[in-house]
C-alpha cells in the first residue's frame, strides 16, 4: 500500500498536489484528522482488494492532534505501508499576497489574529510534520502548472528504491530556497557577468560553459562538491532518505550556479539515481 501525506502552510499549493495525485489514481482525502490515520490504514490493509491501493491525505493546520503525528508515523513504519510525507511551503510575503489576491480566509485568523500573524503561527503548529518531511517543496516561485509537473516528476515518476536528487541553481540576492537540503555558495568563483559578451547569456550557453570550464577554481569546486555528495548520499539513502535537494547559489543565479548545477546533474545521472536539474532564476 502506498500512502502520501500532504502538508504545508495554507496557500502553499496543497490542493494542486491533491488534484495531481487524484488524477493519477490516488484516493485523496482533504483535511484528514491525524488520530484517524491508523484506523484508515488498518481498515485498508484488512481488505485484500485495497492491499495495493494508493491513498493521499492532506493534514494541515485545520487538523487536530498534530503533535501525535510523529508517534503515528512510527507505527505506520511497522506496517506494510510505503509512506511519504510531502511538505509544501513558500516565503511568508508570498503567502500573504496569495491570500490577499484570492480573498480567502486563513484557518487561523480570528478577531485577535491577523493574516500575517496566522501565517507565522502556522509554521510552529506544523513543525511535527515539517520536521519529518521526506520532501519539502518551495512553491514561492512555482506556478500551479510547475508545481503539478514537479509532483509528477519527483513523486510519481521516482523509480522505486531510487533516491530522487534535485540540483537547483539560484541567486543569493533573491533569497535561499526554503526546501534546500544542501546549499553550496559559489560566489567566490570567476564571474562571467563582468565579461560584456557573456553577461546576457546563462550557464547553459556554450560561450559561458567554455569560459567556466577553463577556470581552475571552477573545476576544483565542481570536483569538491561531487566528492562530498558521493561520500554522503549513500548514508542518507541508508537512512531511508527518498529525496535530496541540492542548491547551488551565486549572486544572480544566471551563470556560475547554473553551470555547476548542470554539470552536477550530468555527473550524477550516470549513477543509480533519479536526477533532475532546475534553475530558479533562469527558468
Amino acid at each position: 500500500m502506498q500512502l502520501i501525506v500532504i502538508s504545508g502552510r495554507s496557500g502553499s499549493g496543497k490542493s494542486t498536489v491533491l488534484k495531481v495525485l487524484e488524477d493519477n489514481g490516488f484516493d485523496c482525502i482533504d483535511n484528514f484528522p491525524v488520530n484517524l490515520l491508523q484506523s484508515l490504514i488498518h481498515n485498508a490493509l484488512r481488505d485484500p482488494r485495497q492491499k495495493d491501493s494508493a491513498i493521499a491525505v492532506c493534514i494541515d493546520a485545520r487538523s487536530r492532534d498534530l503533535e501525535r503525528f510523529p508517534e503515528i508515523l512510527l507505527s505506520l513504519d511497522r506496517m506494510d505501508v510505503d509512506c511519504q510525507v510531502v511538505f509544501l511551503d513558500a516565503l511568508s510575503p508570498t503567502l500573504v499576497k496569495r491570500f490577499s489576491e484570492t480573498r480567502r480566509r486563513h484557518p487561523l485568523t480570528d478577531q485577535n489574529t491577523d493574516l500575517r500573524q496566522a501565517i507565522e503561527a502556522e509554521s510552529q503548529l506544523l513543525e511535527p510534520l515539517s520536521d519529518l518531511a521526506d520532501l519539502t517543496i518551495d512553491t514561492t516561485r512555482l506556478s500551479a502548472q510547475e508545481l503539478a509537473e514537479m509532483i509528477r516528476v519527483r513523486v510519481l515518476g521516482r523509480a522505486q528504491n531510487h533516491m530522487s536528487l534535485l540540483f537547483r541553481s539560484f541567486g543569493f540576492k533573491h533569497g535561499v530556497p526554503v526546501d534546500a537540503d544542501f546549499v553550496f555558495d559559489v560566489r567566490c568563483l570567476p564571474n562571467p557577468h563582468w565579461i560584456p559578451e557573456l553577461r546576457p547569456l546563462t550557464g547553459r550557453d556554450e560561450p559561458v560553459i567554455a569560459y567556466l570550464a577553463n577556470q581552475a577554481e571552477v573545476t576544483r569546486m565542481l570536483g569538491d562538491i561531487a566528492t562530498f555528495l558521493e561520500s554522503w548520499l549513500p548514508s542518507f539513502a541508508d537512512n531511508n532518505r527518498t529525496y535530496m535537494t541540492v542548491c547551488v547559489g551565486c549572486t544572480g543565479g544566471q551563470h556560475r550556479s547554473v553551470y555547476l548545477a548542470e554539470q552536477l546533474g550530468a555527473h550524477f545521472s550516470t549513477q543509480a539515481l533519479d536526477v533532475l536539474v532546475r534553475h530558479r532564476e533562469t527558468g
